[in-house]
């Protein structure tokens, strides 16, 4: 299988440096790359569809559309149908994303644990796996994980890996590439990742931006603006668990994050929220408030300063376990007897769309890189 080659990549430190006085524009193979992507995406968001339908979605002329379906039916990424016409009127050829005509895989990594998935075009995913990590060998354990799912589905286009870490080096990528047989590797943070799962296959993007909150080992916030992920100088953007939050002012990671929630609630418990289990517990009950108590200060202040359309708290716990910390936070915000103002003007709140989204995100990345549009284009 062939694959486009212009797509979004991570600059290095000398590519960000003041903006060149020219500006290049796209090559002709670039400006073709980015018509077939355009074509791809919106047969994958709006099909099935019809050349006529497609021209309207893209502004492309019909000899350019026909010429890039016949490109993407031999690479077996979209199929094409018969469609009747209303009452009896004339057929039309429409044309479908085939869901099966490529995968990818996406591992979310943490220090002690990590998450594998294998998803296909459409963003269904088809295997998931959770695994233990030794704090000195992440690359070692993503490793295996990608050796082992690869070994499972070894009849399936995969068409690279995406990795969603916060502390990951080129240098781990390299030591990776040097291991793994897979041909691509892409690197974005959790909260990127997350977004990106958002803004690719979740619900409807609100005009206005969107911020993420991911709740972990540390609470971490990321920003999609205009759809594109925001991530500041350094990426430094949205590194809200080391904020003095509370009437007790202490750092936010200490009250939200997973140590926390462990201490808080016992070990067994613990591991059953990460397994997904929806239970109760006065523990469990008392970390909701707590956290919500601490977590209000930072969503204010997002709310103030970028004022995002819909905040969205996501991670590795149930959805019902988000829920009830959302409904908390509710409550905290109409108290006035810990915070003197009422704060009307705070963006909705509500769950991420998916549970395990920072492993979805990480997936897309090579889709984003080779076949679909990246979020600067879209």
């Amino acid at each position: 299988m062939r694959y486009l080659r212009s797509g979004p990549r991570r600059l290095h430190a000398q590519e960000t440096g003041p903006a060149r006085a020219k500006t290049v524009g796209l090559r002709s193979g670039e400006i073709a790359d980015r018509n077939i992507r355009v074509i791809l995406e919106a047969i994958r968001r709006h099909g099935p569809l019809t050349r006529t339908e497609l021209g309207r979605h893209s502004g492309l002329t019909g000899p350019g559309i026909t010429n890039i379906l016949r490109r993407l039916a031999e690479e077996k990424l979209v199929t094409s149908n018969r469609r009747n016409g209303l009452g009896g009127g004339a057929t039309a050829t429409e044309f479908a994303l085939r869901p099966e005509g490529a995968f990818s895989i996406g591992v979310k990594l943490r220090r002690t644990r990590g998450e594998i998935v294998l998803i296909d075009l459409s963003g269904q995913v088809h295997d998931r796996v959770y695994f233990g990590v030794e704090p000195e060998d992440g690359v070692g354990a993503v490793h295996a994980a990608v050796r082992d799912i690869i070994d499972r589905h070894a009849t399936l286009p995969i068409v690279g890996l995406g990795i969603a870490a916060n502390d990951w080096s080129d240098a781990r990528s390299e030591q990776l590439a040097a291991m793994a047989t897979i041909p691509r590797i892409y690197v974005e943070n959790e909260c990127t990742a997350s977004l990106l799962a958002e803004r690719t296959i979740g619900s409807a993007m609100p005009e206005g931006g969107l911020a993420m909150i991911i709740i972990d080992d540390d609470v971490q916030a990321g920003f999609l603006i205009r759809g594109i992920p925001y991530s500041g100088v350094h990426g430094r953007a949205g590194s809200i668990g080391e904020m003095l939050t509370g009437p007790d002012s202490v750092q936010l990671n200490t009250v939200v994050g997973f140590d926390s929630l462990r201490s808080r609630i016992g070990d067994e418990d613990f591991a059953r929220l990460l397994k997904g289990e929806e239970f109760s517990s006065p523990l469990l009950s008392q970390w909701i408030r707590d956290a919500a108590g601490h977590l209000l200060d930072p969503i204010i202040a997002m709310a103030g300063f970028i004022a995002p359309s819909v905040v969205m708290i996501g991670g590795d716990l149930p959805q019902g376990v988000i829920e009830a910390l959302i409904h908390q936070l509710s409550v905290e915000r109409r108290d006035t007897s810990t915070r003197p103002l009422l704060t009307p003007w705070i963006s909705p709140m509500r769950p991420a769309s998916f549970s395990g989204g920072v492993a979805l995100g990480a997936a897309l990345l090579p889709f984003l890189n080779t076949l679909l549009l990246p979020p600067a284009s879209a």
